[in-house]
Formats: structure tokens, C-alpha cells, sequence
């Protein structure tokens, strides 16, 4: 399974590409969109777009991961986030992938076991789960962190779906660390 993993952002949107064959993960590529800060916003959302919509076409992914928007503490900023992923999630569903959503505590605790861990932290787990010879860029390190998230979560949430789909209905059940929960 090849996943695309898509850490959004106004300014810079990091992406992400891994195979994923059982529990082995390849690194395949990574990178970061910069976004010109002076453009206005509709131009900056294109920019993402179609640099996003390119990747997903180059990356001939599978299936693609995006991290979900975290509540921030000014409202503005959400909402330029909340239209940065908007953009995002147009891209990859423009090219015909399948889009699950996590937020950043869980991929953080699929790939450095906490979900209080730095942004250091991630790069080196990044590195050491993908082999990688450095630590990737930041914003590249998130992408790959979320795209690793999908491939630790995705196996696991789809045999569950298969044991018995009509009682895990998305608003009565869900799963949490690990675990089916109502």
C-alpha cells in the first residue's frame, strides 16, 4: 500500500510518501510546498492545490492521510488552517484518493508512543522507522509522521470494519488507542 501523508499549512505544507508492505515501511519521498506570503489568500489556497494535486499524480499513492485541524487559540489562524486543508483535501480527492483524517495526539502516539511529543522528537522517530540517512525537513517529518500513522492505523480499523460492520457505525462507535470504544 503506497500512502501520501499531507501535514497542511498556509505558509508550508509538508507531504509525505511511504509503502507500507505489513509492518515494513519504505520511505518513497517527501517534501515541502512554501507558499509566497504575498500573495493574497485565494492565490495562496491554489498554490496548494495544484502543487498538492501534482504530488498525489507523481506519488501514484494508494491512499492518502491528512491531519485534521487542532482548536488554536486564535480563531483567525484556525480558519486559515481550516482553508489550507480545504485546499489539501480538494487536491486528494481531485485525484481520486481515499481520505482518512487523524488528528495530531494520534499521530503522534502511533509514531513516538506520546502524544506530548516535539516536533524533534518526530523528526527522529521519522527517521529511525524509515531508515532515513537524515532528518527530514519539518514540515516533510509531520507528512511522513501522519502517512506512518495511517499505515500503523488503517490494517487494524479495516478488519474491524470486516468483523462486523453494521455495528461499527462512525456515530456510536469508534476506535481509541487501540480499542473499540462506544
Amino acid at each position: 500500500m503506497r500512502i501520501l501523508g499531507v501535514d497542511p499549512g498556509l505558509r508550508r505544507t509538508g507531504f509525505g510518501v511511504i509503502e507500507a508492505h505489513g509492518v515494513q515501511l519504505r520511505y518513497v519521498a517527501s517534501g515541502t510546498i512554501v507558499v509566497p506570503a504575498d500573495l493574497p489568500l485565494h492565490a495562496r489556497l491554489k498554490v496548494i492545490l495544484d502543487n498538492l494535486r501534482e504530488v498525489a499524480r507523481d506519488a501514484q499513492a494508494d491512499q492518502a492521510a491528512l491531519e485534521k485541524v487542532f482548536l488554536n487559540a486564535n480563531p483567525a489562524s484556525t480558519l486559515l488552517l481550516g482553508q489550507a486543508r480545504g485546499a489539501a483535501l480538494c487536491a486528494l480527492a481531485d485525484s481520486g484518493l481515499a481520505v482518512q483524517e487523524y488528528t495530531a495526539l494520534q499521530i503522534k502516539k502511533a509514531v513516538v508512543g506520546t502524544g506530548r511529543a516535539s516536533k524533534e522528537q518526530i523528526q527522529v522517530m521519522v527517521r529511525h522507522l524509515l531508515t532515513l540517512d537524515g532528518e527530514p525537513a519539518p514540515d516533510a517529518a509531520d507528512a511522513l509522521a501522519c502517512a506512518i500513522c495511517h499505515a500503523h492505523c488503517a490494517p487494524l480499523a479495516g478488519r474491524l470494519q470486516a468483523l462486523a460492520p453494521e455495528t461499527l457505525s462512525p456515530r456510536t462507535r469508534r476506535l481509541r488507542t487501540g480499542r473499540l470504544v462506544s
